[in-house]
């Protein structure tokens, strides 16, 4: 199932009800649900549990890893970088079991898998495109664009809301932060699908492809970073990277900051509009609470009840505890957000889906420290433009089918929804 719902029973027989050999990152098991039934049952008799695995499987050289599924354990985690940290294994729970260390340890130069300080300086440099100044300029390009891409779904009758509307304003929107050219956008989509794809055998995506990708992506960055070293235009490429002597970016962390994006940003955000579409079809009573108020709320709960990114990992680097388990030097705790946003504790009736939801203190944006979303304000904004413009030129936009989802060992993706416009 695509969406959060009530905790079922579980089968009796092993400790906590869960079958022999159950893993959390599976990606079989994502391909068919996210795993909220199970996330309960830990919550209330094993909040963190040593999910064991075969040494290797996950791309790590070890027998398995810590399953966090309680959101103030979540934000312990989050927070505390000195004791848990992103870098050592890098911040990706489950690669594929062929990959090479050496292709897990070139990802450390990505922010996302780096730790303090080298992360507080990068970040602090990268967080220059992220003001509420430089996310309001974006605001009446991106506006436009969300009614044109609704407009010409209109037009076509029914399709696929995935291809035809959920990825189109997030890559515009990275697009139009770095600068790309128009005609050059559907090249990032494409490299950006392949970098995340390679668990799904229906995309016939294999890691090699995915990893050159990459590269490419990170090449065509590189590039433009060049340029605007060379020619500086009024753009946020060159307040990164124009004057490298002055704390800015080098041409290649330019190129993993654009790797980021194109995964955090266009992959995350795409899947946040899909499933938010779904809940809301699903969901016929809050679509038409939407289309009448159009509630500031209704974004954060989107982000809550999608959750995009399932989880993250981090290494303790030290042996510590963390509730109730004691966790050792160099082991692997995966901190599950889509748990943590289904959690009774924090959350009045977390299995409904209520645009209204206030205060919600989600997150799917990340459980605070120093890996907190930069691009929480773009993403909000995206997602407030589009639901705008299909709330009000496809007000009756209806399924046609289940949608279909991605087979990912940490992203909740759906990479096809049918539906009619009109």
């Amino acid at each position: 199932m695509s969406c959060p719902v009530h905790p079922e029973g579980l089968p009796d027989g092993l400790p906590h009800g869960l079958p022999e050999g159950f893993d959390f990152t599976d990606p079989d098991l994502y391909h068919q649900r996210v795993p909220l039934p199970e996330f309960a049952r830990l919550r209330e008799t094993s909040p963190v549990w040593w999910n064991a695995q075969p040494r290797g499987i996950a791309g790590f050289d070890d027998e398995g890893y810590w399953v966090v599924t309680r959101h103030a354990d979540v934000k312990e985690v989050s927070t505390k970088p000195e004791t848990y940290s992103a870098g050592l294994n890098t911040s990706i729970i489950r690669f594929n079991e062929h990959i090479q260390r050496e292709q897990i340890d070139v990802q450390k130069l990505i922010m996302l898998n780096m730790d303090p300080p080298e992360h507080t300086r990068v970040r602090q440099i990268v967080q220059r495109g992220f003001t509420p100044r430089a996310i309001r300029a974006l605001e009446d390009a991106l506006r436009d664009r969300a009614a044109a891409i609704v407009t010409e779904a209109k037009e076509s009758g029914r399709g696929d809301f995935v291809t035809d509307i959920a990825c189109e304003l997030p890559l515009q929107a990275i697009a139009e932060l770095i600068g790309v050219p128009q005609e050059e956008r559907a090249r990032i989509f494409d490299w950006s699908n392949k970098m995340i794809a390679y668990d799904d055998p229906e995309l016939a995506i294999t890691e090699e492809v995915g990893a050159n990708a990459a590269m490419e992506l990170i090449s065509y960055a590189m590039n433009l970073s060049a340029a605007r070293k060379e020619c500086p235009a009024e753009d946020i490429v060159s307040r990164l990277v124009a004057a490298e002597d002055e704390g800015n970016l080098g041409s290649d962390e330019f190129g993993f900051f654009v790797l980021l994006l194109a995964v955090a940003g266009n992959e995350t955000t795409r899947n946040a509009i899909s499933h938010g579409m779904h809940a809301f079809l699903t969901h016929p009573d809050q679509w038409e609470l939407y289309k009448r108020e159009r509630p500031a709320t209704a974004a954060e709960e989107i982000v809550r009840w999608a959750t995009p990114v399932v989880s993250f990992q981090r290494t303790a680097t030290h042996d510590t505890e963390l509730g109730g388990a004691r966790i050792k030097k160099g082991q692997r705790v995966g901190i599950f957000y889509a748990s943590a946003n289904n959690d009774p504790e924090v959350f009045v009736h977390p299995e409904l889906f209520d645009i209204a939801r206030d205060p919600n203190p989600h997150l799917g944006f990340g459980g605070g420290g120093p890996h907190f979303c930069l691009g929480k304000s773009l993403a909000v904004l995206e997602i407030n433009l589009i639901f705008n413009a299909i709330a009000d030129t496809l007000p009756d936009i209806r399924l046609t089918g289940a949608p279909r989802r991605l087979r990912s060992a940490w992203l909740n993706g759906i990479k096809e929804m049918g539906v009619a416009y009109a």
